[in-house]
C-alpha cells in the first residue's frame, strides 16, 4: 500500500528494517536509495531480520507522529503466524507474562521471561489463537497487545513450544533436522510472519486493515506438515 504520506512493504525474512548490530544496509537504507528523492523516510515500527511481513514506513512526520502515538497507545491490532511443534492447548489464550532484556557475552540481544517484581519487568501481552492444528504442529494466531523485543518468541517458548526455526529461544536439534536437504519440504527460517495490522489512517482517520499472505515457502512447509489439519 502506499500514498503521500504512507508507505507498507511485505519484508522478506533474512533483512534487517536498519543498519546496526553488524549490518551497515537495511530496508529503511534501502528505501532512501531507491528514492533519493523523497525527503523523509522513516520505520514506524520494526521487525526481527528473521520475521517477515507487514512494515510502515511514514513519508511524513506529522504521519510518523500519528502512527507512533496509535502503537504506543494499543490501538492498533497486530496479528502475527507463528508455527510451534506440538499441540498448543486450545484454553491457553491469554500469555501475560513480564519480560527483561539483557545481552550475552558477545553483546547479543536476548529476552527472558521474569516475575513482575522484577525492578526491570516490562508488562507484556500476547493473544493466541490456534489457527490450524495436529499432534505434531499448531499453526498460531498471535496478536500482540505490547511490542517488546522478542515478545511472541519468548512467550511461545516459555510455554516449551518455541516457534519452529527460532535460532534463538527454539529446540535446535528440530531445527537443523528440519534444515536439511534431505527433507522433502525443508524449512531454512524462522515461522514467524506479520500478517495482519489493524490501525487508523494518520490523515483521513479510516479504519485500515491490511494483511501480507505467507510467503512462498512458509505456505508451502505448512502444506506438508498440516496437509488435513483441523
Amino acid at each position: 500500500f502506499e500514498d503521500e504520506g504512507l508507505l507498507v512493504i511485505d519484508k522478506p525474512a533474512g533483512v534487517a528494517v536498519h543498519g546496526g548490530s553488524g549490518v551497515s544496509f537495511g530496508v529503511i537504507e534501502q528505501l532512501r536509495m531507491a528514492r533519493p528523492q523523497a525527503r523523509f523516510l522513516e520505520l514506524v515500527h520494526r521487525l526481527d531480520r528473521e520475521t517477515s511481513g507487514i512494515l510502515l514506513v511514514a513519508k511524513k512526520r506529522s504521519v510518523l507522529k500519528h502512527l507512533q502515538e496509535q502503537f504506543r497507545e494499543r490501538t492498533t491490532g497486530k496479528t502475527y503466524l507463528a508455527l510451534v511443534a506440538g499441540q498448543w492447548p486450545q484454553k491457553l489464550k491469554v500469555l501475560d507474562k513480564s519480560l527483561h532484556k539483557y545481552l550475552l557475552p558477545d553483546g547479543e540481544r536476548r529476552v527472558k521471561v521474569v516475575p513482575r517484581e522484577h525492578p526491570d519487568a516490562m508488562p507484556s501481552l500476547s493473544l493466541v489463537k490456534v489457527a490450524r492444528q495436529s499432534s505434531a504442529y499448531s499453526l498460531l494466531e498471535v496478536t500482540i497487545k505490547t511490542g517488546r523485543t522478542h515478545q511472541i518468541r519468548i512467550h511461545l517458548a516459555s510455554e516449551g513450544m518455541a516457534i519452529v526455526g527460532d535460532d534463538k529461544y527454539g529446540d535446535f536439534a528440530l531445527n537443523k533436522s528440519l534444515q536439511r536437504a534431505t527433507e522433502r519440504v525443508p524449512l531454512r527460517r524462522m515461522f514467524l510472519h506479520a500478517w495482519r495490522l489493524q490501525f487508523k489512517h494518520p490523515t483521513s482517520g479510516a479504519a485500515m486493515q491490511l494483511q501480507a499472505e505467507l510467503p512462498a515457502e512458509l505456505a508451502q512447509f505448512l502444506d506438508h506438515v498440516l496437509p488435513d489439519a483441523s
